[in-house]
């Protein structure tokens, strides 16, 4: 009978952009698990009904992203076995989608670095919950002005890290005109006590036009300046020289010969 079934253990809630997937274990032999979802106002949604799966998605029933819930497993005789006992089931720890659910990576839509100015935008990840005309909703329809995200950036081959902050989808941060920078963003919600900070988007680095002074240095910048003036300066002066010799010759030229 029921009483002989075990029950769930190592129960947890793993939610990206409020996706949401209840685990635990152990794997069921001649038995079966139920999830039941528990919300303080809403009532019971039954999920993953005699599943022999460790894993259940439970998004759907968590739409209410304010409410917050407890999962039953419960562990369950085969169909055509009931004995109408209450089965024996394992509790979760409490789950609040909008406090606990992990953001999620952000994507980099564009981005460029003109002059000193280096613009980021960004687009926000959706969520599985849709608006009555099938579009999805995006963590922004979801945490509004809770939502921001935090933009780290550095100078190519450097160490050293600035940030900015956004509410909005774009970054405009003052950078060095002759220097590429690479960056990343993270997504973060100030109002919460824990799980503020989100995943970071993938990594991406500019390239920034750079002129011969900058690509190579001082140096070669005045030993060209030097070879450019040698070069101008000589242009002036050999013609003279030339000419001077050209009035030497002549007048040379015109002496009468001695003896004649």
């Amino acid at each position: 009978g029921y009483a002989a079934l075990p029950t769930a253990v190592n129960i947890t809630w793993s939610s990206i952009n409020f996706k949401t997937i209840l685990q635990w274990q152990p794997k069921p032999a001649g038995y079966f698990y139920t999830v039941e979802i528990h919300g303080q106002t809403s009532d019971i949604k039954k999920k993953c009904i005699r599943t022999t799966e460790t894993e259940c998605d439970v998004t759907d029933a968590l739409k209410d992203v304010k409410e917050t819930y407890v999962a039953h497993v419960l562990s369950v005789m085969p169909a055509g076995m009931d004995n109408f006992e209450e089965p024996p089931y394992a509790l979760s720890e409490k789950f609040t989608p909008y406090s606990q659910t992990v953001i999620g990576k952000p994507e980099i839509k564009n981005y460029t670095q003109k002059g000193s100015e280096l613009n980021v935008v960004i687009k926000d990840p959706l969520t599985p919950y849709t608006f009555p005309n099938g579009s999805f909703q995006s963590i922004r329809d979801i945490f509004q002005h809770d939502l921001e995200y935090k933009l780290y950036y550095w100078k190519d081959q450097s160490s050293g890290k600035k940030d900015a902050t956004t509410k909005s989808h774009t970054f405009e941060v003052s950078v060095e005109s002759t220097k590429n920078y690479c960056f990343y963003v993270q997504g973060f919600i100030p109002s919460r006590r824990e799980d503020r900070n989100g995943q970071t988007s993938v990594m991406h680095c500019t390239t920034a036009e750079r002129g011969i002074f900058d690509e190579y240095g001082a140096e070669v910048f005045i030993i060209i300046a030097v070879i450019a003036i040698a070069v101008i300066t000589l242009a002036i002066v050999l013609p003279v020289i030339l000419c001077k010799r050209k009035k030497v010759r002549a007048a040379r030229e015109k002496q009468p010969l001695n003896g004649v």
